[in-house]
């Protein structure tokens, strides 16, 4: 398959562990710096762009929100050759107006979450990169574009909050996050939005809702099995808006996301440890190249 394609990555939520459509499929297992993604890397082409699936919770949902390895399948998407994240995530909707069954793509987070690892840095490299506008514009518009030309209800932005899990909300809790303006909840987004900034990684969330978690007075509280209904019936529609988006990937990214780094680097080079250089090198290879011109 020719490395010379543009490359969507697609991470699969809750119901959605597989890619249907895709053509000349490999499967790509990956050690990372950062320890094993969730799974393996399904690769193949989506009509005219390459993509790069992978479960979030692997095959089965095997994994927890919290036990997500998070820096391992952004380093796997940007060492494939990814430059568009979509991400698919099953959320609770904290607004009447989005009912269960309709989409969402948000453009702001709000971090609750606690026991995860959410940067590439650190071990003797700092970088603090811009999170103000923490999704791709230009991906995201794209997304809604697509997600209404298949039927689908969808709202255009709103703040996705991002709790630890694996519990639902209390009812304190959600009547809460109202109160914050919160308009979705769920449990893994927040860090993949974060990590894609770090790799100059354009990403949008397509959102879907499930149900209105326990703030509704006359809705039943969050049960799983309605969850897994409502996702079933949701999956076939994420997966024509996954292509539709695919087809319609900008032939060049001329976005903030992927100069997000540009500035964001403080550590002086020549005090990099080179393993550090070594481990970071697929996220962001034009830096270390830079340095090693200016050091030969």
């Amino acid at each position: 398959m020719a490395d010379t394609l543009r490359t969507i990555g697609i991470i699969g939520g809750s119901g959605l562990y597989e890619l249907a459509g895709l053509q000349e499929v490999e499967h790509v297992q990956l050690a990372t710096p950062f320890g094993h993604p969730s799974d393996d890397y399904v690769i193949g082409k989506l009509g005219a762009v390459r993509a790069v699936f992978l479960p979030r919770h692997g095959r089965g949902h095997r994994l927890l929100p919290s036990e997500i390895n998070f820096r391992a399948n952004i380093w796997g998407l940007k060492h494939l050759g990814a430059e568009w994240v979509l991400a698919v995530s099953a959320v609770g909707s904290l607004r009447e107006e989005i009912r269960p069954g309709h989409l969402v793509v948000p453009d702001q987070f709000i971090d609750r979450t606690s026991r995860r690892p959410s940067t590439f840095f650190g071990n003797g490299i700092v970088a603090h990169v811009s999170f103000a506008d923490p999704v791709c514009p230009v991906f995201s518009r794209l997304l809604v574009e697509v997600a209404r030309a298949a039927g689908a209800t969808v709202h255009e932005g709103g703040t996705y909050l991002c709790m630890e899990g694996p519990q639902f909300s209390t009812r304190a809790e959600s009547r809460l996050y109202r109160q914050w303006g919160a308009d979705v909840i769920g449990m893994t987004n927040v860090q993949e939005a974060k990590l894609a900034r770090e790799a100059e990684l354009c990403f949008a969330t397509l959102a879907l809702a499930t149900d209105y978690d326990c703030w509704h007075e006359s809705e039943a509280d969050v049960a799983i099995g309605d969850v897994l209904r409502i996702l079933e019936e949701n999956v076939a529609l994420a997966r024509t808006i996954v292509a539709g988006v695919a087809g319609r990937l900008p032939v060049e990214r001329n976005c903030l996301c992927a100069q997000a780094l540009e500035h964001a680097i403080v550590t002086e080079p020549e005090r990099i440890p080179e393993h550090v250089r070594h481990d970071l090198r697929p996220l962001f290879a034009r830096f270390i190249e830079r340095w090693e011109r200016r050091e030969s």
